[in-house]
């Protein structure tokens, strides 16, 4: 018979082979990428394919960031992340702390309408939000896609909710006795316990508006201001030349790059985050 401990080996290598595998499936199509980037524009085409460039093309990411101003590019991403990302933190974990710790009338009803805005699809407030925004003077400016962002997300103030459900309420009242005000428990207790979520929240936003495609497409006329997800459309073609997909994979690497150097530098943290959001409801 199989012993415990051997039933048990077999059951972890299973579930090894299996992450495996679903690694090996994710990354093929990353692996292409960087195969492609590195390809002259002809042979990307070439039938079965070659996975090994021959001979290799460095200068790809070269003429991918000087074709269009990709640096104007990034530093206008930069610009609109930094601010959307301080005012989705400010906002958010404001919010959560009031439905989350304060007793006010009403509050339970609040957070209900404020999580069926979550079924709201984007393209029914498209139209509203540009005339809206058109009524105030801000097409052609960064404004419409940094200020909502100060007035909260659902979604986040949904999982810092969660978040806070799960600290202690002694902690409050050893405050409170203390003479602490709310806006001092929040900033001097809760912002410094939530660094999980707080950081969970930093991931999403960050990759949600760094690739962002439509919002700046619909309220960004100016070359000047175009983001990196804008520039990258410009290697597509049109109906009279082909795309440049060996300059397309080079700039799409260089523009999901501090994605992945978020994702890895801040991955426990994240994923503690995850875990402790939904502890308490």
């Amino acid at each position: 018979m199989i012993s415990r401990r051997q039933s048990e080996k077999w059951r972890n290598a299973f579930s090894y082979l299996l992450l495996g595998l679903g690694s090996l499936i994710i990354l093929v199509p990353f692996a292409w990428m960087i195969s492609t980037s590195l390809k002259l524009k002809t042979d990307v085409y070439i039938f079965p394919p070659k996975w090994i460039p021959s001979p290799i093309q460095w200068h790809n990411y070269k003429d991918a960031l000087t074709t269009f101003p990709f640096p104007l590019y990034t530093l206008n991403s930069a610009i609109i992340v930094v601010f959307v990302l301080l005012g989705t933190l400010l906002s958010c974990s404001f919010s959560a702390y009031g439905f989350s710790r304060l007793n006010a009338p009403g509050r339970n009803l609040i957070f209900i309408v404020l999580l069926s805005t979550m079924m709201l699809p984007g393209a029914v407030t498209m139209v509203p939000l540009y005339l809206f925004f058109n009524s105030l003077g801000w097409i052609d400016t960064f404004l419409p896609l940094i200020v909502p962002a100060w007035f909260g997300s659902a979604f986040f103030i949904f999982m810092m909710r969660q978040f806070y459900m799960g600290i202690p309420f002694e902690l409050e009242d050893s405050a409170r006795i203390d003479g602490c005000s709310a806006y001092g428990i929040w900033l001097r207790i809760m912002v410094p316990l939530s660094k999980p979520v707080l950081v969970t929240v930093a991931v999403f936003t960050f990759m949600g508006t760094w690739n962002d495609f439509m919002g700046p497409l619909i309220y960004l006329t100016d070359e000047n201001k175009r983001t990196l997800a804008l520039g990258l459309s410009y290697f597509q073609g049109s109906a009279r030349s082909s795309p440049d997909l060996h300059l397309l994979m080079a700039a799409t690497l260089y523009a999901i790059t501090p994605c992945v150097v978020l994702y890895f530098l801040s991955q426990k943290v994240f994923v503690k985050g995850m875990v402790f959001t939904g502890v308490k409801g």
